[in-house]
């Protein structure tokens, strides 16, 4: 199944309804406009090399109808983040995918003040290009039955790479992940079927589109199914998406644990009531987080787990399979195995061991990068370098990311895990991280870093009911700004980095 094609078909049998309503530019398309529009796109695009593409556009109609007049004229979209970097972003995507031209907006680099660089070309300039004939000749050509407007656009194969998605580069260098149509498409048919996703639902699309969240679960879920997608472009303006999701009315929503901490917090009761499937990912969804949504909107917040090379989702919570805390049962189609971080061997029942994934949603590969790959994929099994476990009735764990496990006198200790715990003892409004210290007299030691004065005693002492001596912070440290990644996620690197200034700063007497 190819996405654009299977965009058309839609775009063919709900030609009437709206595709998107765009609420940043308040413009309402159907979908006979949005295919007229992504056949202009795919005729304009054809006069730039072939090959890989650049997008870097807001959640938007705009955004999403480049991306399919991308991959109709035959070319790749390689989508480059603008929310941190934008300029360093766009020629790091350039350089490490070999191409020159990206599209982009005038509004939005005005906007974060990015330059015009090199092979850049302006979205709005290419729609003033947009010339009566094209938009007659485009018309004409919706007309046609299905299979004749597939014979007038990139035909292509399921395998062939559907979009280009940088890693966060929370690690390193960002990585250049090669999702193919077959990855997205099947990923969408496994999770579609196993929520019960169908053409009747709207979808907030409050997500960008330059992470794989976004990506598959606002933009292509929507045009898979042919159904209406409310776009924002601005997912931290949780007023207005409150606003928007009372006055529209959309019945799914995803998104990280910190937006929807944004979004409880600014809504009032029953804004969010619609929603009959509201996903949180990317992230540990706290179990006050939940109740607040049950409270205040009468809404079951659902947590799954997925990763940028699984396209994304590996396996979720549904209203008929809840269990809390977990990130849900494995999806249908899709393998998952644990295994042992130092023997090797497959785990037990309930025995935290490293996550690996198989089936047809594992990406093709890192582009130019056959050592990289070849460390992620080892015969098809993709090492998500996360912890977990399964239960007896075969819900999925997640015990936090292999590296945020610390060897602490000889056990190893996962710091989610003291976050965790810790979280449910701050005050209101205090966020928390937790990293590890290494020390080559005592041996590594944990550090809790907090936004805000504690009772250090009083929590310790608590924590101390739920944790072995060995796991407790030894100290507290208090950054009243915690450092954010684009996605919403304490930044855990920057964190750490900070946390051992600091102690060697104060360890040598200054």
């Amino acid at each position: 199944m190819l996405l654009h094609q299977q965009f058309v078909r839609m775009a063919k049998k709900h030609a009437n309804k709206l595709a998107i309503i765009d609420k940043t530019t308040g413009k309402n398309v159907t979908y006979s406009r949005a295919l007229i529009g992504a056949l202009i796109l795919n005729s304009k695009f054809q006069q730039y090399d072939k090959g890989f593409i650049g997008i870097m556009i807001p959640t938007s109609a705009g955004c999403a109808l480049a991306t399919v007049g991308a991959l109709m004229s035959g070319r790749i979209p390689v989508m480059i983040n603008y929310s941190t970097g934008a300029e360093a972003n766009a020629r790091y995507a350039q350089k490490k995918c070999k191409f020159k031209t990206i599209i982009t907006s005038k509004a939005l680099l005005e906007k974060i003040n990015c330059p015009l660089i090199d092979g850049m070309v302006l979205i709005e300039d290419i729609m003033a290009g947009v010339t009566t004939g094209d938009k007659l000749k485009a018309a004409l050509k919706t007309k046609l039955p299905v299979n004749m407007i597939l014979n007038t656009i990139h035909k292509g194969n399921e395998n062939d790479t559907a979009v280009i998605l940088f890693t966060s580069g929370s690690e390193k260098d960002p990585k250049a992940v090669q999702l193919t149509h077959l990855n997205i498409a099947s990923n969408i048919e496994s999770f579609g079927g196993y929520i019960n996703i169908s053409e009747s639902d709207i979808l907030l699309a409050n997500l960008v589109f330059f992470h794989v969240f976004g990506l598959t679960v606002n933009l292509w879920v929507s045009f898979y199914y042919g159904m209406t997608m409310v776009t924002y472009a601005n997912p931290l303006d949780f007023q207005t998406i409150s606003n928007i999701a009372r006055d529209e009315k959309p019945t799914i929503m995803v998104g990280t644990p910190s937006f929807f901490w944004g979004y409880l917090q600014k809504s009032e009761p029953g804004d969010y009531k619609t929603l009959r499937l509201m996903v949180a990912g990317a992230d540990k969804c706290p179990d006050a987080l939940r109740e607040g949504y049950k409270k205040k909107h009468g809404v079951t917040l659902l947590e799954g787990y997925g990763a940028t090379e699984t396209s994304p989702v590996i396996s979720v919570n549904s209203h008929e399979f809840n269990r809390p805390g977990s990130t849900g049962k494995v999806l249908p189609n899709v393998q998952v195995r644990l295994e042992n971080f130092e023997t090797g061997d497959i785990c037990k029942t309930g025995e935290v061991g490293k996550i690996f994934v198989k089936g047809d949603l594992v990406m093709k590969g890192y582009y130019d990068d056959p050592e990289l790959t070849a460390e992620a994929l080892v015969d098809g099994w993709y090492n998500t370098g996360d912890m977990g476990f399964l239960d007896e009735d075969g819900y999925l764990w997640h015990a936090g990311r292999f590296k945020r496990f610390a060897k602490v006198g000889g056990e190893m200790v996962s710091l989610v895990k003291v976050e965790n715990i810790l979280e449910k003892l701050l005050p209101e409004g205090v966020s928390c991280c937790v990293v590890e210290v290494p020390d080559e007299k005592r041996g590594s030691y944990i550090v809790a870093t907090v936004s805000g004065e504690v009772n250090k005693t009083h929590i310790l002492r608590m924590m101390l009911n739920e944790l072995p001596i060995i796991a407790l912070p030894r100290e507290f440290i208090v950054i009243k700004e915690l450092p954010m990644m684009s996605t919403g996620k304490i930044d855990f690197r920057s964190v750490t980095k900070m946390v051992r200034e600091i102690i060697s700063a104060s360890d040598s007497g200054h």
